[in-house]
């Protein structure tokens, strides 16, 4: 098993809508990867970079799959051991979301969250969510990753009125997670349960 490659970014492209590659070289060989497309984005245009991986054999070929970080590999190797999740819809997932916010949607059961992902429906991200919530809560807490942002997160039932709210005034997705992981870091809206809050912080942070 090949746990990361560590060399000079040789090229990156789109095979297809739902496919980036990127060619790494490393000590002369061109090793393809198939990465979220984020990564492309965090990738430096000099340099040597590390690029951590997960190898899948089959019978009639090997795949490589890159990710930006040890826990990013992790969660997706999570992901792939439900039923009906492949390795391009954990990507997606891991793609539209984000790590924090991915494990904190399947932790907390946010469904709503979950289905943001193109090719995820209402039972999948049930699935999902079913099946990964105690590992993923435990495996969080002892690796420390997003517990931080975690607990200023809203619960499920105030995140998806606060959200509906905004999005009903104009806002668009991104802003609205822009604004909700801004307004979190003031300490009496991270422990508000009043939903009122939430959204009378966001417009006001958006309004800046």
């Amino acid at each position: 098993m090949i746990s990361y490659l560590k060399g000079t970014v040789a090229s990156t492209h789109k095979r297809s809508s739902s496919r980036t590659i990127l060619i790494l070289e490393v000590n002369q060989i061109g090793y393809e990867l198939q990465v979220p497309p984020h990564l492309t984005q965090q990738l430096p245009e000099t340099g040597e970079v590390q690029v951590f991986t997960h190898q899948i054999i089959r019978e009639e070929q090997i795949l490589l799959y890159g990710f930006a970080s040890a826990a990013e590999r992790d969660l997706f190797r999570q992901l792939v051991t439900v039923s009906g999740i492949g390795a391009q819809m954990a990507i997606a997932l891991l793609d539209t979301l984000g790590l924090p916010e991915l494990i904190q949607a399947i932790v907390t059961g946010n469904i709503r969250a979950l289905v943001k992902t193109p090719g995820v429906g209402n039972k999948t991200a049930e699935r999902i969510a079913l099946e990964l919530k105690t590992k993923l809560k435990e495996w969080r807490n002892l690796s420390g990753i997003g517990t931080t942002k975690a607990s200023a997160v809203p619960a499920p039932a105030i995140l998806e009125d606060v959200e509906m709210t905004l999005l009903a005034l104009g806002y668009s997705n991104e802003e609205v997670a822009q604004a909700l992981q801004a307004i979190s870091e003031d300490a009496f809206i991270a422990k508000s349960k009043n939903p009122e809050d939430w959204i009378r912080g966001a417009i006001t942070w958006l309004s800046d």
